[in-house]
């Protein structure tokens, strides 16, 4: 059951509507929105959905010198978001506010990771109160959190996935699985896709390929990449072929029975098998849908008989739901069922302890007999009591909540609504993606479908946040917006987030049009 104090503030939400900016022809074309920009009111700044919430009052460093601290001790990095850092203060829900009192809806939710809401009052409780009781011993002792996070997570999973090992991050479980299917096969060779994000420690760093992510020196040896089957950008695919409320423009002539393209995609997998890799391979790794690389869907099909490829050459499959696990794709908890298959270990983070640092290793016993005849894992922090309460809270409130089935309802709404500017806009390729998952493409015009430029993605993305919304990004050439909000949002979230990201590309279009 959904809290009284949820169904109250989705109430007022409810009663509050939002001033829509009129509608564009569809796939307005630079010279009709130069005759047609005058009549719209461009920047009418949407109205943003009510709050229950006051932040309290920042009182901590001035932002400058925040700034300054930023430059001399920490990392250099070009991944900081928007030409001026947003300096967040104080989180409630779908909601972030930042050092000036500016509130923010969050649809990134930390990368993807704050799964039931910032400071979920259940989570919060249950952490404030497993810290006064006991913050950290190790596996090496016995405590209860961790029974009963083990047993509540693996009643989620299939048989015979039923073996839990606890780590801290989702870099650090797929080190962890790739090292269980090395031991398990006894060989070395690693298949993952194109496009796909598995981590950037120096094990994982072989399994990840998006360009910004791979470097120079050797590291995750033994690792090969195959072709991603993606129907939008790649050389198959088309308008029958992916798991989504929406599919692509680009027109295919499968059947609902019979996808073309899957197929030859299983065919470039196939020659991978044939000439990359050694007659006996450990496995293949695989996210049930790309995040880091914009969303990407494959063909319905791929997936199924890609495993059985591997398991022929003796491997096993691995499903990394850091991304698209506990409930976020909507149909179902794990990704992996959206595809109907069955993997031999399952990764997961993010989402498991709502931003908590915690992740997740599941497998067969069979295969976690083969890790413990060939290596004495230990892991100091994994299974912390704090983490492993958190987890439970977690898992709890996506129950009691609905929030598996509000990420359907309100994702597939959020979907369609985005498709519906797709159609309007030149610039928006392509729309996609699973429950709370969604990938916007945005391209120089939907003949070419070339990348539309860093820079203008740039400044839609730092339109929405001057507006009150909040997305990310991703893709080869940083060229799509992702959208994963926490799995509580409402539609009058998304008709709010609609509003602003309709509001930036008109802004965008009469930039262009001058």
């Amino acid at each position: 059951m959904t809290p009284a104090w949820r169904h109250s503030l989705r109430a007022w939400r409810l009663q509050t509507s939002s001033p829509r900016i009129p509608k564009m022809c569809p796939s307005l074309s630079l010279g009709a929105f130069r005759t047609s920009v005058t009549k719209l009111g461009l920047h009418t700044k949407p109205r943003m959905p009510p709050c229950d919430f006051t932040p309290e009052e920042y009182q901590s460093l001035a932002y400058e010198r925040v700034l300054e601290i930023h430059n001399q001790h920490l990392p250099p990095t070009s991944m900081v978001y928007f030409p001026k850092p947003l300096l967040l203060h104080q989180g409630h829900m779908e909601w972030l506010f930042d050092y000036e009192g500016n509130r923010y809806l969050d649809f990134f939710s930390g990368v993807v990771t704050v799964s039931v809401g910032h400071c979920h009052p259940k989570v919060n409780a249950v952490a404030q109160k497993q810290l006064g009781r006991l913050w950290h011993t190790s596996a090496l002792f016995f405590h209860t959190p961790i029974h009963e996070f083990a047993e509540k997570l693996s009643g989620l999973l299939p048989e015979p996935l039923k073996v839990i090992f606890l780590v801290n991050s989702g870099s650090e479980a797929n080190d962890l699985a790739m090292l269980m299917a090395r031991a398990h096969s006894k060989s070395t060779d690693i298949i993952s896709l194109r496009g796909g994000y598995h981590g950037c420690s120096p094990y994982t760093l072989g399994l990840t390929n998006v360009g910004p992510f791979r470097m120079d020196l050797p590291g995750g040896l033994g690792c090969q990449s195959t072709m991603c089957p993606d129907v939008f950008r790649g050389p198959w695919g088309g308008s029958h072929c992916r798991d989504s409320p929406v599919q692509t423009i680009r027109k295919c002539s499968c059947a609902p029975d019979c996808c073309q393209a899957k197929d030859q995609y299983i065919e470039q997998f196939k020659d991978t098998l044939n000439t990359s890799v050694a007659k006996s391979i450990a496995g293949f790794f695989a996210e049930p849908i790309q995040g880091v690389n914009g969303v990407v869907q494959y063909p319905k099909g791929f997936l199924g008989e890609a495993f059985e490829l591997v398991r022929e050459r003796g491997g096993v499959c691995i499903s990394d739901e850091v991304q698209t696990g506990f409930g976020r794709l909507g149909s179902h908890f794990w990704g992996f069922q959206t595809h109907g298959v069955l993997p031999d270990i399952v990764t997961m983070a993010k989402g498991i302890g709502n931003g908590f640092p915690m992740a997740a290793v599941a497998t067969t016993p069979e295969i976690a007999k083969s890790l413990a005849t060939r290596l004495l894992h230990f892991n100091t922090f994994g299974g912390n009591p704090m983490a492993c309460a958190i987890g439970s809270a977690v898992l709890e409130v996506i129950k009691e909540e609905n929030l598996q089935e509000n990420s359907q309802e309100v994702g597939t709404y959020m979907l369609q609504k985005f498709a519906e500017l797709r159609d309007e806009f030149e610039i928006v390729g392509d729309v996609r993606g699973k429950g709370l998952m969604i990938g916007i493409e945005m391209v120089k015009d939907k003949v070419s479908c070339e990348p539309l430029s860093r820079e203008e993605v740039g400044e839609i993305h730092d339109n929405c946040k001057r507006m009150g919304l909040l997305i990310g990004r991703g893709g080869i050439f940083a060229q799509t917006f992702r959208i994963a909000p926490s799995l509580c949002i409402s539609k009058p979230d998304v008709r709010f987030a609609v509003e602003v990201f309709r509001s930036a590309l008109i802004q965008h279009m009469e930039k262009r049009a001058k």
